[in-house]
Order: structure tokens, then sequence, then C-alpha cells
């Protein structure tokens, strides 16, 4: 009669499961506070990826409802260094370019300033600009009107003015005032308010002026106001070529001494900007996740050392070096992936929180998550590795004659 040869020990993986989280319950403080590590990590860097997501979100939406076909028209230095002047005739000049959609300017009254009243020092400017505008304008820049109305013909030849969102802030004037019943002392006369507007995105030097028609500001000034920016979009194949023709269109005789600008190319640069300072604060966030795995790491050193009698009983009633080093190889991958999970959600709910905050599109990439917890895995795979493997290889009597 054969002799009957035993089955190998086997450990499914449900069973390395089971085993490893039987090893973690046993000391739930410690491993609260070696999870807490992995979790400090990940969530920095989820946060930092999503918060950084979710500014280029916001800056693409305002591109694609501000357009990029916006170009500024300022004039630049003259040869003796003096600033230059734009022609008056300049934006009909502009409006014959082919490609051109619509031109529009407004010209900077340099002596005139605005108060609140007339009794405020002339020196309490508060740096707010008085500008002529044409009509327009704000469909030019695409700007909108927060209160009120925009001026229009009519209203162009009066002393009425619409304030730019900061301007009417330091004058103490909120939006439900610009309904025409509140008078500000610009340039030595009162002009009544008549609207405010939103922020421009793509003019923000709209924000600190006071607006008045061009009319009205030739009569303040007492001579035509020259036109200090020009404002024009173009159909966005041709907006590269419009560019170049701008400077000998605007000036003919002196093309150098103007100046063309992209505003939504500010835009791009604060996009750009922000990945950088992303991928900073992403080496920061693994740097902190390196921490984390060295905790998970000494916590699996020291379990090994005070479970010696476990480890020497277990390989005494047949578990294999493989079975001892899946349990604890598995106690550390779960014990940094119970991290992961709670780092990838505290990570998304600061996201969530912030883009709030800022009145941003919550836009979290779900390769993030993912990439959490693939980090995750094998950072507790690399910590678990050495005492994994000193645990599989602790003799069963010299385990057991240590307990």
């Amino acid at each position: 009669m054969s002799a009957t040869v035993p089955e190998p020990s086997r450990l499914r993986p449900r069973d390395t499961v089971r085993v490893a989280a039987s090893g973690l319950r046993a000391r739930p403080l410690r491993v609260v506070l070696s999870a807490l590590g992995i979790a400090v990590g990940i969530a920095a860097m989820v946060s930092v990826v999503g918060i950084s997501a979710s500014s280029r979100e916001e800056v693409n939406e305002r591109l694609r409802e501000f357009g990029t076909n916006l170009l500024t028209v300022t004039p630049g230095q003259s040869f003796a260094g003096d600033r230059a002047e734009l022609p008056a005739e300049s934006v009909e000049m502009v409006r014959r370019l082919d490609g051109v959609q619509t031109v529009s300017a407004v010209g900077t009254l340099s002596d005139a300033a605005v108060y609140r009243n007339d009794a405020i020092d002339e020196a309490e400017t508060n740096a707010l600009a008085v500008s002529a505008a044409r009509v327009d304008l704000l469909d030019t820049v695409g700007g909108s009107v927060a209160a009120g109305r925009w001026l229009d013909a009519a209203l162009a030849a009066y002393p009425t003015v619409v304030l730019g969102d900061t301007a009417a802030e330091l004058l103490g004037i909120s939006p439900e005032q610009a309904d025409g019943g509140v008078n500000v002392w610009l340039g030595g006369e009162w002009f009544t308010v008549v609207g405010v507007l939103d922020p421009v995105p793509l003019a923000p030097e709209l924000d600190s002026a006071a607006l008045i028609g061009w009319e009205a500001a030739n009569e303040l000034a007492g001579e035509e106001v020259p036109p200090s920016t020009l404002y024009e979009r173009s159909d966005e194949s041709a907006v590269e070529a419009v560019a170049e023709l701008l400077p000998a269109t605007v000036n003919p005789e002196v093309p150098s001494e103007v100046s063309v600008s992209r505003p939504s190319d500010a835009l791009a640069a604060q996009e750009a900007a922000d990945e950088t300072l992303t991928t900073l604060l992403l080496a920061l966030g693994g740097v902190s996740l390196l921490v984390g795995g060295i905790g998970v790491a000494n916590t699996m050193v020291i379990a090994v050392l005070e479970r010696r009698s476990e480890i020497g009983l277990r390989r005494a009633l047949g578990a294999t070096r493989a079975h001892v080093r899946r349990q604890f190889l598995g106690e550390s991958v779960l014990l940094a992936g119970l991290g992961g999970v709670g780092g990838a959600l505290l990570g998304g709910a600061v996201t969530a929180a912030f883009a709030a905050s800022r009145d941003w599109p919550f836009a979290l990439p779900t390769w993030v998550l993912g990439g959490a917890a693939g980090a995750t895995v094998l950072v507790g795979a690399l910590a678990g590795a050495y005492p994994a493997t000193r645990a599989a290889r602790m003799p069963p009597t010299a385990a057991l004659s240590t307990a």
C-alpha cells in the first residue's frame, strides 16, 4: 500500500487579505498613524493636480468666452524717448484691413481725475483714469454691464459716466446705485453715473477707469482727444497677419512707435506659470509620499520583531516562507492602500472646496485617482519587501525560542 503524499499548503488571495487585515486590526493606533503619512502625501498630490486642472479649465473657459482674437494697440516710445501718440484717424484706418471684424478705442484724459465729491483732496486720485470711450467699446472687448447701462450715441454727448468694477469700488459706489441718481466730481464738473461694468478679463485697464463719451471728453478737454488704446478683433485665422499690418496701418510714418499685444497671451502665460508651480508642488507631494513610505517600512519592521513568536508558530504549523512573506507584504500593501484611499478622498474634497470658493469648475482628472491608488500600492510593496523577506527567513525554532 503506497503512502499518501500530502498536498502542499496553499494560501489563497482572499486568505492573504484576511490574514493581513487581522494583523493590522491588532495594532489600530500604529496603523492609523502610518496610514496618515501616506494619506498626507496622496492628498497633497491629488489636491495640487486637481486645483491646477480646475484653474486651467477656468482659464480655458474664459478664453472660449472672450476669444483669443482680440489685439490691443498702444503708443510706444518715440525716437526722443517720449511717449508717442496714435493718430486720430487710426480707428478708421484699421477698420479697412481685411479680416478685421470690429475695432474700437479709448482716449485717456491725462489732466482729468474723478472723485466721489468736490470736497476731496485733489491728490487723492486712487490712480483712477478718466477715458473717452467709443460706444462700440464694450462689444469689442467682450465686456458686460453689471448694473445700469452702457454709453450710447445720446449719452455720449452729455456729462454721464460708466465706472469700471474697481473704480466703482474705490469711489464707494455699488452697482445698485448706478441708476442715474449718483454723481461724481470728474474733471471739475459733476457727471452722472449711469452704469457699472463687470470685470473685463481681456482689458483689465478698464476696471479702474471712468469712461465718458467722446463728445463729452472733447468738450471737457477743450480739444480733440486722441485715442490712447485701440481694441481690434479679427477672424481667428487672420490674427497673426493683422497683427503684422497694424503698426504700419495705425501710424504709416513711424510704425516703430506702435505697440501691438494680444491680451489672451497673458492668460496663456498664467496657465504656463500654473503648470510650473504644479510641478514644484507635485515634487513636494512626492516627498511627503516618500516619508509616508518610510513610516510604513518602519511599522512593518517593528511588527516583524514583535511577532516572532507568531511567525514561528505559523511555520511550525505548516506555513511556508512564501506564506509568511505574502502575509507581511499584504499587510504593507493594505496599510498603504488605506492611506491612499483616504488621501485621494481628502485631496478630492480639498479640490472641490477650493474650486467652489473661487467659483471655478471642478476638474479633477480621473487618472489622478487611479494614479494615486497605483502609487500607494507601489509604495506599500516597496516598503514591505524587506520586512516580509526578513520574516520569511526567520527559522521556526529560533522564532519560538524567543517567545
